[in-house]
């Protein structure tokens, strides 16, 4: 429509911009939004057959990703006045592309959680029922493009935190292969597991967004190439298609409306000409346990830095730097990710780094021979994104072990780095739910593909109360 002439950037972000207005203070899926300078760069900005990709689409930024001159807290106290001086590296590739940075959004705190409620600055909530969370911990973006406040947006993904939102909010949330987009400028959380990536209303904007956030990067030593460049999925026939349903992410747990809406997807999956078949992933019941390990222990040694000495919140009056240390980071960070670094330090503690970090090590190792087997019989793997759709708001937040089984579906995939997307199966009980897709590393077109013959199959329209205009 901007090529053709039939809108403006200006008006364009002006929409998008009255939508949050009108919304956000309902939503919250914001903690900061350039109300003006995005108006300013809209208005800057022109569009014809010679403007970059991206050009004048207005993009929400997941406040765990630097950019410089704007406001980056990681949700989070401690950082609650950090101003980088730096953008990170995806986010300037987007800027390069033309987005127009509508602000960041809310997310749980340095990225812990599934439900967006770790916040410091308050929880999101979930356009399709206010009452319940939007997923965690790229909760914001989420919750931003579902209800029409960002075209798309940016979110992370450490152990499922864009897709698990994705599918509670009803949107597309694709996770690349580790390395695939650079970490610079991306707040750590857990190093071996971070990977950055899309959340849009459908699977063609999310090849076109992750076109523009690929990319080796001197300034990241774990990113590389793309060996096959991202394209655009074109029509795919699913004849053929070997996908495996893995038995292992629906044995026990998952909400009968979850299941009745994935097998509705394999049936038509099925009827499309795919060869369905079931896969197994033998220690996928060990990924959780694992990845409540080796994730609390990387993140234990990533939030070493925040001490109080270069940056971030400062603890005044006490006695001694040792004393300054621990009331620095009690009163910075809050209590889930305190937990974490608590359990992380105490599985690299002495005594016990073989028992518990050594161990995890080794469950990781057999869970991604377990998807190589896998992958030799299937093209695909496929379960439910989630268990159940989204929870209330305050269900979970007393007992972190059944918050922490929210991603039991999806943390295997970041153990072993794969690619995997989540698309809207269907309504659950009225209740977006997801429908996960996972394939070999660096097969991202393939990915794409075939989410997008199924995503026309499904035939969900991911529009939420709040973009049909309910008031």
């Amino acid at each position: 429509m901007m090529r053709a002439g039939e809108i403006t950037p200006a008006e364009l972000t002006a929409a998008f911009l009255d939508q949050i207005e009108r919304h956000d203070g309902e939503i919250a899926a914001f903690l900061h939004i350039r109300k003006e300078e995005a108006a300013e760069e809209a208005a800057r900005t022109f569009v014809d057959g010679d403007s970059p990709g991206l050009a004048g689409i207005p993009t929400a930024i997941k406040d765990v990703l630097c950019v410089e001159g704007q406001p980056t807290t990681c949700a989070s106290r401690y950082l609650e006045n950090y101003m980088p001086i730096y953008t990170a590296t995806c986010v300037r590739q987007l800027q390069e592309a033309g987005i127009i940075n509508l602000g960041k959004t809310n997310m749980d705190e340095f990225a812990m959680g599934s439900s967006t409620e770790n916040s410091a600055f308050g929880p999101t909530r979930n356009p399709w029922d206010v009452t319940r969370v939007p997923g965690g911990s790229s909760g914001g973006s989420a919750a931003a493009v579902a209800a029409g406040e960002a075209v798309w947006a940016v979110g992370s993904d450490t152990g499922g935190s864009i897709r698990q939102p994705a599918a509670f909010c009803g949107v597309v949330g694709l996770k690349p292969t580790y390395g695939c987009v650079s970490r610079y400028g991306l707040v750590a959380f857990a190093s071996s597991f971070d990977q950055v990536g899309p959340i849009t209303r459908d699977v063609a904007d999310a090849a076109l967004a992750l076109r523009y956030l690929t990319g080796k990067d001197p300034l990241d030593s774990t990113s590389l190439e793309h060996p096959e460049g991202i394209r655009a999925p074109e029509d795919s026939d699913l004849t053929g298609l070997r996908v495996g349903v893995v038995s292992d992410l629906l044995a026990g747990g998952v909400d009968p409306g979850v299941c009745s809406s994935f097998d509705a997807v394999m049936e038509k999956l099925e009827s499309a000409g795919a060869r369905v078949g079931e896969a197994r992933l033998p220690h996928a019941e060990y990924a959780l346990p694992a990845y409540y390990i080796l994730a609390p222990a990387e993140a234990s040694a990533n939030l070493a830095r925040y001490d109080g000495v270069r940056y971030g919140h400062r603890a005044a009056g006490a006695g001694d730097i040792t004393g300054m240390y621990e009331q620095t980071r009690r009163e910075g960070f809050g209590e889930e990710v305190q937990r974490r670094i608590m359990l992380g330090t105490y599985a690299l503690s002495s005594g016990y780094y073989d028992a518990y970090y050594g161990q995890a090590q080794k469950v990781r190792t057999l869970i991604v021979e377990d998807f190589t087997r896998a992958f030799g019989h299937y093209d695909l793997l496929v379960s439910p994104t989630t268990p159940t759709t989204a929870f209330r708001l305050g269900e979970k937040t007393g007992d972190p072990l059944t918050m922490y089984m929210s991603d039991i579906c999806t943390i295997p995939v970041n153990l072993a780095g794969l690619p995997a997307i989540s698309i809207p199966s269907g309504l659950a009980d009225g209740l977006p739910a997801g429908f996960q897709m996972i394939a070999p590393a660096f097969r991202e077109n393939l990915l794409l593909r075939a989410a997008r013959a199924a995503e026309e199959l499904i035939g969900f329209d991911s529009v939420s109360p709040f973009i049909e205009g309910r008031d």
